[in-house]
């Protein structure tokens, strides 16, 4: 029989990401933030690729992110209301860990696999975050898919891309809850 956890169990059922937009400071510290960086890491890695890394980005660097998103909106030739939800995402933040895909060379594996490590190193940063009682939200939004923005914003490589910006902080206001979904209508069964 299994060992069971029902607390990490409960906790994964009802967890909840706080809107970025509710965050407020205290912001975590480095002593602070690095074990959840460390349970983040943690996460499923075919081949040992590490094909991912972390750029904790502080207020400042928030800021000078929120000047490289409007720049890139407009060079873009993007609307003003997009421009200012690209803007908004690093403006109104205190904290935020840009975690970085980095695609490895490698025979055994594929481009996509490493995807997806990327994107659950993500998913585990947030609920890390979330489990040491901080507001946390994973955004992405038009900056993060724009290769300007990430050669202006963060120097990444040709080779590297933003899986997703984690935003943590002190919760600001308890989100409702949302709709789930229907565990009968997107689950299928088969024995044989």
């Amino acid at each position: 029989m299994p060992d069971p956890n029902p607390d990490a169990l409960h906790f994964l059922q009802t967890r909840r990401s706080r809107p970025a937009k509710t965050l407020r400071g205290p912001w975590p510290d480095r002593d602070v933030l690095m074990p959840l960086l460390v349970a983040a890491a943690r996460t499923p890695d075919h081949g040992k690729l590490e094909p991912w890394r972390f750029i904790v980005l502080e207020r400042a660097a928030l800021a000078r992110l929120a000047e490289v998103a409007e720049a890139r909106g407009k060079a873009l030739g993007l609307d003003a209301e997009q421009i200012a939800k690209g803007r908004t995402q690093y403006d109104q933040g205190g904290l935020a860990v840009a975690v970085i895909e980095v695609q490895k060379p490698s025979e055994k594996i594929p481009a996509l696999e490493q995807t997806y490590s990327a994107g659950a190193v993500c998913l585990a940063l947030l609920n890390a975050a979330l489990a040491a009682g901080w507001g946390a939200n994973w955004l992405s939004g038009w900056p993060s898919h724009d290769r300007g923005f990430m050669r202006d914003g963060l120097a990444l490589a040709d080779h590297e891309r933003i899986a997703g910006m984690i935003h943590i902080g002190t919760e600001g206001a308890v989100p409702p809850e949302r709709p789930r979904p229907d565990m009968d209508s997107i689950t299928t069964w088969q024995s044989a």
